[in-house]
């Protein structure tokens, strides 16, 4: 007898198509999905009629209602599951990332030392009303994240972290006062999207002092990706999972290219 994992597999394989791609829930292509929301309504029979043609409109095939809460008086929190109807090309899909060829700490320290022939200065901060640090700490404290050290471990590097909750005009005086060759910004998205405003708020204090076109400015965070940075003014935009060898790689090779030195 054949290994039953080894058939169940090849089963799924004929039956996966990358121009059309479905949830996957208990089989290839069951499209099952599970979704949930609050309706600012009374928590009653009406009410699951309501969520269920809402989740038929949003593409779920024979919706069921897992889990229901009555959040306050006028408010019901729903849990549903359903099949997706709907699929995507997954062949067609192109994102626009950060193409870095990522050198080790060693690696780094040496083409400074060669390419650029002093020590660089790199800012980070948490800017705007955002409280929180555990990334940019990860890029710039000494003992960094998961066995990659920081920017202060760095020989050739002078990393200062400001922390959180710094406003945009600190941190360019800070960058100014410093000479900072790079500019690492961290962001939690937020409601109203209120990190893209921050964020542009930025470039246009840099470009007001004249000092854009001299650093390498750069934005990480959560749901922060390339394409968004690169539309805000930013020179590129890293998600979860960097580390600071590749932000330095990057930072570096960009110094050079653009001749700031």
């Amino acid at each position: 007898m054949g290994d039953p994992y080894s058939i169940e597999k090849e089963v799924l394989d004929k039956d996966l198509d990358l121009t059309r791609i479905k949830p996957y829930g208990d089989t290839m292509n069951d499209g099952k999905i599970q979704v949930s929301f609050t309706l600012p309504i009374n928590h009653d029979e009406k009410a699951i009629k309501a969520a269920k043609e809402l989740a038929e409109k949003m593409g779920l095939k024979d919706p069921e209602i897992a889990y229901l809460s009555a959040l306050d008086k006028g408010f019901t929190f729903f849990v549903i599951y359903g099949k997706s109807i709907h699929t995507i090309n997954y062949t067609k899909i192109k994102i626009d990332t950060v193409e870095v060829d990522v050198m080790s700490k060693e690696q780094i320290n040496s083409f400074i030392k060669e390419k650029i022939g002093r020590k660089l200065v790199i800012l980070g901060a948490s800017t705007g009303t955002d409280a929180h640090t555990v990334g940019i700490d990860a890029i710039i404290n000494m003992k960094g994240f998961a066995g990659h050290y920081g920017l202060e471990n760095y020989e050739m590097i002078k990393a200062f972290n400001l922390g959180s909750q710094v406003s945009n005009e600190e941190f360019v005086k800070k960058a100014i006062e410093l000479n900072a060759d790079v500019l690492l910004v961290s962001q939690t998205v937020t409601q109203k999207d209120i990190h893209v405003k921050n964020l542009t708020q930025l470039v246009d204090l840099l470009e007001a002092e004249g000092i854009r076109d001299k650093v390498v400015l750069i934005c990480g965070g959560p749901r922060i990706n390339n394409e968004l940075a690169k539309e805000l003014g930013y020179d590129a935009g890293f998600g979860p999972g960097t580390y600071a060898e590749i932000v330095a790689s990057f930072a570096i090779k960009q110094l050079v290219k653009r001749n700031i030195l």
